[in-house]
């Protein structure tokens, strides 16, 4: 029988291995020209209202016909796109400049798979940043048409606040040691926040049923989802599974309760991933245990689904937003790897 101090060598050796793996995998040359086939953006999901609270404003008629609850889709095709493609679903108080450069100018994610030649898609979740949002609940109480107990909840993420969810440190201005968010940067970082609607809204949010309607128009995508969008995508599979390759969901809100039906997984390799100092955080730390529960119990189902946690596999220093760390695009060559050993053949599931 292995002993205690063989297996955590073994151990060490094994996660400096993948951390290694990944770093060899995330090796880009970001002076070569970028080469894409074609690039473009449509809108999925949605639907007209009309209301008699469009505007306030004199000059702009007050009552018409509007679209909402569509969610913007950007995305780029490289010469010899691979087998699946991926697409990125960004978290609260974001859009999907998540990942596209980092706050201190560096590759971002969209890039990095795209030179890795997948399809990427990039969303903004519905009501946040192209993907409009109705004024209409606003309006009528300015309007003296609603009580004020009517108005929409949205927020906005204080820089104080998101320091600890972000886990840059364990109180604003603190830092924990060898935490890899570019601080230095992080004056750009706050201009990516924007006003949350997202609390105003019953689940399934409208951004789900239009991640199910996008996985069946390009068909075999890995969903990708970051914090608040992290239960999204089981969500979505609960729709239908069609077109869904697999799901990793980086450091979830919340992942799904017991009684999800795990059949809606059914064929769908499933990673959940989270960073460094999760146990620096009460919240965050009660978030890694139920997750740990679900993918328990997914298991036990017969699901492919594992819980991985970065410093087990040799990355330290990760804050909340992982792909926008220092070596963010390690851990995405780490990503690529676990992908080519989980999605195997297109999707065919209905």
């Amino acid at each position: 029988m292995m002993s205690k101090s063989i297996r955590t060598t073994l151990a060490i050796i094994l996660a400096a291995g993948s951390a290694a793996s990944g770093a060899r995998a995330a090796q880009v040359d970001a002076d070569r020209p970028l080469i894409i086939s074609k690039q473009g953006s449509f809108f999925v999901g949605g639907h007209d209202v009309q209301s008699d609270a469009l505007s306030t404003i004199p000059n702009f008629a007050s009552s018409g016909t509007i679209s909402v609850d569509q969610v913007y889709v950007r995305y780029q095709t490289p010469v010899r796109p691979a087998r699946y493609s991926i697409t990125l679903i960004h978290g609260c108080c974001l859009s999907g400049k998540s990942w596209e450069t980092t706050p201190d100018g560096r590759m971002g994610w969209d890039e990095y798979f795209l030179r890795q030649n997948f399809t990427v898609y990039v969303i903004d979740q519905a009501w946040r940043g192209r993907s409009a949002a109705n004024p209409a609940a606003v309006n009528a109480v300015k309007a003296g048409k609603a009580g004020a107990d009517t108005l929409p909840a949205f927020i906005s993420a204080g820089h104080e606040s998101a320091w600890t969810i972000f886990r840059f440190g364990p109180e604003y201005p603190k830092v924990f040691p060898g935490m890899q968010f570019p601080l230095e940067a992080q004056g750009e970082f706050w201009k990516q926040m924007v006003p949350d609607w997202g609390y105003s809204m019953k689940p399934p949010v409208p951004t789900v049923p239009a991640l199910s309607e996008l996985a069946q128009k390009v068909g075999n995508t890995v969903l990708i989802s970051h914090s608040q969008s992290g239960i999204y995508p089981f969500q979505t599979a609960m729709i239908s599974s069609k077109g869904i390759a697999a799901i990793i969901s980086l450091e979830p809100g919340a992942c799904p309760a017991a009684d999800y039906d795990m059949s809606a997984l059914k064929n769908i390799p499933v990673l959940v991933l989270f960073g460094d100092f999760v146990d620096k955080s009460e919240a965050w730390t009660n978030r890694f245990k139920g997750c740990q529960e679900f993918v328990r119990s997914a298991k036990a189902a017969g699901v492919t689904a594992e819980l991985v946690s970065l410093p087990d596999v040799g990355f330290h220093g990760n804050s909340h937003m992982i792909m926008q760390d220092r070596n963010s695009l390690a851990v995405a060559g780490w990503l690529g790897e676990w992908l080519s050993h989980h999605v195997r053949q297109p999707s065919s599931r209905q």
